[in-house]
């Protein structure tokens, strides 16, 4: 696949026939590097870092279940473009998981602009996400949404930070109802640093 660009196009999706062939290995190797790109922040916070691979199984995936065709496309590539990171960001997306409704939403209830307090500390540089644009993600009485799309946008220093490993990296949520970080693993690290270009 591509890491010459930093945008799904029609010419990446392949057939839902072709697909099925390759599924289950695909599948397979986005298991795997979920494994070290997922990253628990406190007991209810998980932030998964995006890459192209990821939204572009997420798009073939979508496809395959929904079978909308080329008119479906049309909007899974407007809804999952924005997050395949664009060469000087990484893109996430964190989910609050609490199994039991009525907790979960009152929980949710207290995180309202958690959006704001999300960053990506390297070294002693904290990063602070910008939020997707596509909706606000906290309602008009405080509440959060329990998924936030998120963009660490990253100077040509920081990159260069990171891709050396220079300085510990962490993600950090700091709400004054949730106030958590993690630390990201070398693997972790290392994967990430080829979505930078």
């Amino acid at each position: 696949m591509p890491r010459d660009t930093h945008q799904i196009t029609n010419e990446d999706i392949i057939s839902l026939e072709d697909y099925e062939l390759i599924r289950k290995d695909k599948r397979q190797e986005s298991i795997l590097r979920k494994k070290f790109r997922r990253i628990a922040i406190g007991p209810y916070a998980t932030i998964q870092f995006e890459s192209w691979e990821s939204m572009w199984l997420q798009i073939q995936e979508m496809l395959r279940i929904e079978k909308g065709g080329a008119e479906q496309l049309v909007d899974e590539l407007a809804a999952y473009n924005p997050m395949v990171p664009n060469g000087s960001e990484f893109t996430g997306t964190l989910m609050f998981e609490i199994d039991e409704e009525e907790r979960r939403t009152a929980f949710l209830k207290t995180l309202g602009g958690v959006d704001r307090h999300i960053h990506l500390v390297i070294g002693d540089e904290k990063i602070t996400a910008e939020p997707e644009q596509d909706i606000d993600r906290t309602r008009a009485d405080g509440k959060a949404s329990a998924v936030q799309f998120v963009h660490f946008s990253l100077t040509a220093e920081q990159a260069d930070k990171w891709k050396s490993m220079e300085g510990q990296a962490m993600v950090q949520i700091d709400h004054p109802n949730y106030g958590h970080a993690a630390i990201i693993s070398e693997e972790c690290r290392r994967d990430m640093a080829r979505d930078l270009d």
